[in-house]
């Protein structure tokens, strides 16, 4: 039988020019998904993909029921009480999509029905609802859909009392609204069309036309986004526009809805803040003189401008502050320090301040659903690399716990002492230690025959945590080793850890990566034969560097959704956030950081020489990384790799950013990479 060829890009250069320097891309024309050319491409490229995998489909349908099994099939989440009803969210066996109920006052209540998303998703090949909206005199709900995974919400709204959608849509929208306190007003955000930038607020009239609704904030700096929420004590609505380095809030009193937004503190470049409001005070948390780490602060009502903020908490230098949770008389603080998370419990009058014992050598621990002042109770989670995630109500008064949930593993074979839990620190090239968080089954020996699987995001300053995967326990189970990398670009070891991998230092994240995978290797986890990353978005570029840099040093690599062709697209401010971008990679229009991105973009500095098996995926709407980077980028690597190793490009064309919609269709997709993996291993079952 012959082999399946691989389908080989039309080459049809473009000149691009700036800083009088010329670059010349071939594949330029794949940036168009309305040219039947590219889709002939991509679907060309599905069919080489299924065919050369096409071995593995028994493998990967194994995979795929092996993970369901583990499923609570028939779940519910734990219910939260919100002014006067319990909601809950729960799924039903065999079936897809959540259902939104709630029961007024009590448990024992008569359920009422918000949603049912699988009766909305019928006839879509994505569905996914958002944002959704109660008003306070709990008649109505607002709510977002988004079918085509661009996110790009439609905003419609429900009466509660009848059950009756009101006949009109607002479309283009963020999918959460705010409701004025009176009920009659809807707060929105509209993005803009092309770059799909949330730039503006508006506010609808129940029952009007939405033509009609007024815009009441425009946001006309294009590198910051917008967007609105209620207080916790609802006393008020509130905008904020934010960049990656300056926030602005402003007011309004929600029962005052027609009355203007005043202003809390001006922009002032580099200051970041949010607000929380409690009793006659707003609770700013704010990196203000020169707080790296962040501090909280408050200041009256009445007088919010910075010279009135005083300090709550100062800054510390080794302590990142992540945010607060108000109640009546506790002060809740989410910290982390040493890569670990913190929740200190501090009360208003001074009597008590502890933090939450939590003694595992690596975890994720955080708030969750606290919607109420007037409680003794904080609502936690907690989850580890082996240890399912748990919904716990603490008491923080007598310090008394109790575990709501924890997540089931069904199958009758999980346990979670089968499954030994490491925190090593790796040494960068300049010194630098850097976490890694690790999982791996009790009988895999630390002798370096075993394979890895190495995953790290390493930007905008998200954490990685460590947390617990079922689907995961497919790859432990067979013999490989799970490894969290903490580089640097996330918050990890707090602001300066992301400060230290971005704009002129991103390369420290790249370089972490490649340190981390050469201590893996000699401390015998692993060995390159048996050592794969993967990463995605952000994370994509990471796998697209490490693979240019040192390919030498990983047998395979997924890269999901990956943003590879930084240069042309930060030159591009039509494409949807790349001018809310530029404090996170520069903006090449000026000539330093146009060298300095074109030293690491994977597109540009793809060549002539052996690469790792690759298994590359994208979605046809994506609306952050734009399905033609990976897809110029494979073409491209196919025009100049000197291997014969696998390089695969699976582009759904359904769907965008995040991948199929529904909780079975998403276990599909890990399915794929698991027996790419296991494949290449030789892992036959």
């Amino acid at each position: 039988m012959n082999k399946p060829q691989p389908p080989k890009a039309k080459k049809n250069p473009q000149t691009l020019e700036i800083h009088n320097h010329v670059r010349i891309d071939d594949y330029f024309w794949l940036n168009d998904r309305e040219n039947p050319e590219v889709i002939a491409y991509l679907n060309a490229e599905n069919e080489y993909y299924q065919a050369m995998t096409a071995p593995t489909k028994v493998l990967q349908d194994d995979l795929y029921t092996e993970m369901k099994s583990r499923i609570k099939e028939d779940d519910a989440s734990v219910p939260y009480l919100y002014n006067g009803y319990i909601y809950s969210t729960r799924f039903e066996s065999g079936k897809d999509y959540p259902i939104y109920t709630r029961k007024k006052e009590s448990v024992d209540a008569k359920e009422e029905l918000l949603f049912d998303c699988n009766v909305l998703a019928e006839g879509h090949s994505y569905f996914q609802l958002s944002g959704m909206s109660i008003s306070e005199d709990n008649q109505w709900v607002s709510f977002g859909i988004d079918s085509v995974s661009r996110r790009q919400y439609t905003i419609q709204i429900k009466n509660l009392i009848t059950g009756e959608i009101l006949p009109y849509k607002i479309e283009n929208t963020t999918a959460g609204g705010t409701w004025s306190s009176c009920g009659k007003y809807l707060f929105y955000c509209r993005k803009d069309p092309k770059t799909l930038r949330a730039a503006s607020i508006y506010r609808h009239e129940l029952g009007t036309d939405p033509s009609s609704d007024i815009r009441v904030y425009f946001e006309d700096d294009d590198t910051f986004d917008v967007s609105l929420y209620k207080s916790k004590s609802r006393k008020y609505i509130i905008i904020a526009s934010e960049s990656t380095l300056t926030s602005e809030y402003q007011l309004l009193p929600a029962n005052t809805p027609t009355a203007a937004f005043s202003l809390f503190q001006k922009r002032t470049r580099g200051l970041e803040y949010s607000v929380s409001h409690y009793g006659s005070h707003f609770y700013i948390v704010t990196n203000l003189e020169g707080a790296t780490n962040f501090k909280l602060m408050k200041t009256p009502e009445t007088k919010t401008t910075k010279e009135n903020w005083v300090d709550v908490l100062p800054h510390r230098e080794e302590v990142l502050l992540e945010g607060i949770d108000l109640f009546s008389d506790f002060l809740v603080v989410s910290e982390r320090s040493e890569g670990l998370n913190k929740i200190r419990i501090m009360r208003w009058d001074g009597s008590q301040d502890y933090y939450l014992p939590f003694q595992s050598e690596t975890y994720t621990a955080y708030t969750t659903t606290n919607l109420d002042f007037d409680t003794e109770i904080l609502r936690y989670a907690y989850q580890s690399l082996a240890t399912p995630a748990s919904v716990i109500d603490f008491n923080m008064v007598t310090q008394e716990q109790k575990v709501l949930k924890e997540q089931a593993v069904l199958g009758g074979k999980f346990d979670k002492s089968n499954y030994i839990e490491e925190r090593v620190w790796a040494t960068a090239r300049d010194g630098v230690k850097i976490p890694i968080s690790m999982v791996y089954h009790k009988t895999t020996k630390k002798n370096g025959t075993h394979p890895l699987l190495q995953y790290a995001y390493g930007s905008y300053g998200v954490t990685i945590e460590p947390y617990f995967s079922s689907t995961r326990l497919s790859l432990l189970d067979r013999g490989f080793i799970y490894a969290i990398a903490h580089i640097r670009g996330g918050e990890d070891l707090g602001r300066t850890w992301y400060e230290n991998g971005k704009m002129l230092h991103k390369m420290n994240t790249f370089t972490d990566f490649i340190d981390c995978s050469r201590f893996l290797i000699d401390e015998k986890y692993t060995t390159a034969a048996h050592l794969y990353a993967e990463g995605g978005s952000a994370g994509g570029l990471l796998m697209g560097v490490i693979i240019n840099h040192n390919p030498e040093l990983y047998k395979g690599v997924i890269a999901q959704v990956p943003f590879v062709d930084v240069v042309t697209t930060m030159l591009d401010d039509t494409i949807p956030l790349t001018t809310g971008e530029y404090d996170e990679w520069g903006n090449p229009n000026e000539k330093i950081y146009y060298d300095y991105m074109l030293s690491y973009s994977p597109y540009d500095n793809v060549k002539a020489q052996e690469y790792p098996h690759l298994y590359i995926s994208t979605g046809l709407h994506d609306s952050q990384v734009q399905y033609w980077e990976p897809a110029k980028w494979v073409a491209k690597l196919r025009e100049l790799k000197t291997d014969s190793n696998y390089l695969f490009l699976d582009t759904n064309m359904d769907t965008g950013h995040g991948g199929a919609s529904g909780r079975f269709e998403a276990l599909k997709e890990v399915a794929k990479e698991f027996a790419f993996l296991l494949d290449l291993e030789k892992i036959e079952s």
